[in-house]
């Protein structure tokens, strides 16, 4: 058993009922402050703790881990030392914040290393090298099909024997709270009509989670599905913004472009792969089976409970969409397999992201485009006001979590602002 996943484990530090970060969770993030330089961290219920100040003190020393990694400004090389080394420092966390701890007075220990999360500025956690977006939603694949193809050929005659993706951009990926300008581009906005230029009318999110790639691979090797897991760090919640109308105009003949590249928001807290263990479910039945490099055995997917919110300029906000990762019909073990059957290499912090979450019910439904059904439904919000799609001034807020046998394993929030083209 993990040290830190044991349910009966109980911190000194206080930490609010449900709140995400109790001592089983213990992700990784990156903060600093004003008189701080960017370090490496965990999340303890409303504080971070500062592991760079705990490295210093030569906890954990003897671990074999290097000092100098905590005060990295990216979660990368930490990542890099492998799970048995990140495993190592998430499980001295549990002891040092373990509330049977005798060795030491909890006083004096927060003010060591403890700061309100409040108080603290959380950045980027990883230096993102390349970044992948599947589309592994049967229900998002066939709500859109069925859009623009009709039900009858909704799905494409690939989709149910590979995880479709393509390659994103990865320099504008950014962390939670950072706002989003609206994107410019070309559209046409009637049928039959020459395109024209302006502002994105259609804005969108996507509720999406990724993974975080933990081991490097060679350039013409590939990743077998029984060994994928051990090359996947953690997770966490991935907003991948969409210009639809952008998006519709230029994505034939080669997927999306300009739609796509203006931003991604990510949370800035990785939850490891350990901490999700206890939370292991099965996916949906795969007919017809894959091929045998993606034919998985076991509980491959996750109980992950989501939720996206919109929150007006200056208004109420609403949960818009409550769906569950567990509904995605391709894992991230099938995921991370086809993507190294070509031989394509790895690189410790490549971003995978999971494509749009959602789920069998129209409030599951993982995007504005699938929620107001092309703007045929507008959702009423708290204001009097509706929404096709996204405005300028309104934030979406992301949120995930499991829950079992007591222990709440939570992400925080990925949010983004939306700001008028320029």
């Amino acid at each position: 058993m993990i040290r830190a996943n044991d349910p009966k484990l109980r911190s000194w530090v206080e930490v609010p009922h449900g709140s995400d970060f109790p001592i089983q969770n213990l992700p990784f993030g990156v903060f600093r402050t004003p008189g701080l330089t960017p370090r490496l961290c965990t999340a303890i219920g409303r504080y971070v703790a500062d592991l760079q100040v705990l490295a210093e003190h030569g906890f954990f020393d003897d671990l074999g881990v290097p000092r100098y990694v905590f005060a990295q400004p990216y979660l990368n090389d930490f990542i890099a030392l492998g799970k048995d080394g990140t495993r190592a420092v998430r499980n001295r966390l549990a002891d040092l914040l373990d509330d049977d701890l005798e060795d030491w007075d909890a006083s004096e220990l927060a003010g060591y290393f403890l700061h309100l999360r409040d108080e603290v500025q959380m950045l980027m956690p990883i230096k993102v090298g390349d970044y992948t977006d599947f589309y592994s939603s049967r229900e998002h694949a066939t709500n859109v099909g069925t859009m623009f193809r009709g039900k009858e050929n909704a799905l494409m005659p690939n989709w149910l024997h590979l995880p479709v993706g393509y390659h994103g951009r990865a320099s504008s990926i950014v962390v939670s709270g950072t706002p989003v300008r609206r994107p410019k581009g070309q559209m046409v906005l009637k049928d039959g009509e020459p395109p024209v230029f302006g502002p994105s009318r259609l804005l969108d999110f996507e509720l999406e989670m990724a993974f975080v790639v933990g081991r490097d691979t060679q350039l013409g090797t590939s990743v077998s599905i029984a060994d994928a897991e051990d090359y996947i760090f953690g997770m966490l919640l991935f907003n991948d913004w969409s210009a639809r109308d952008i998006q519709k105009w230029e994505y034939v003949p080669l997927g999306p472009f300009l739609g796509k590249s203006f931003a991604s928001t990510i949370s800035p807290w990785v939850v490891t792969m350990d901490a999700l263990e206890p939370f292991r479910v099965e996916g949906p039945e795969q007919a017809p089976r894959p091929l045998p490099y993606l034919q998985y055995e076991g509980s491959g997917s996750f109980d992950i409970q989501l939720e996206v919110e919109i929150l007006p300029d200056n208004g109420k906000g609403k949960t818009v969409c409550q769906s569950n990762f567990r509904y995605l019909y391709w894992n991230m073990a099938q995921q991370l397999a086809h993507h190294t059957v070509n031989g394509c290499n790895l690189r410790v912090g490549d971003l995978m992201a999971s494509g749009t979450i959602s789920g069998p019910t129209p409030d599951s439904y993982g995007s504005m485009l699938e929620l107001s059904w092309r703007g045929e439904k507008p959702i009423p919000m708290p204001d009097g006001s509706d929404r096709k799609f996204l405005l300028d001034g309104d934030t979406v807020i992301l949120r995930g979590c499991c829950e079992k046998n007591g222990v709440r394993i939570g992400f925080g929030e990925a949010s983004g602002k939306v700001l008028p083209a320029v």
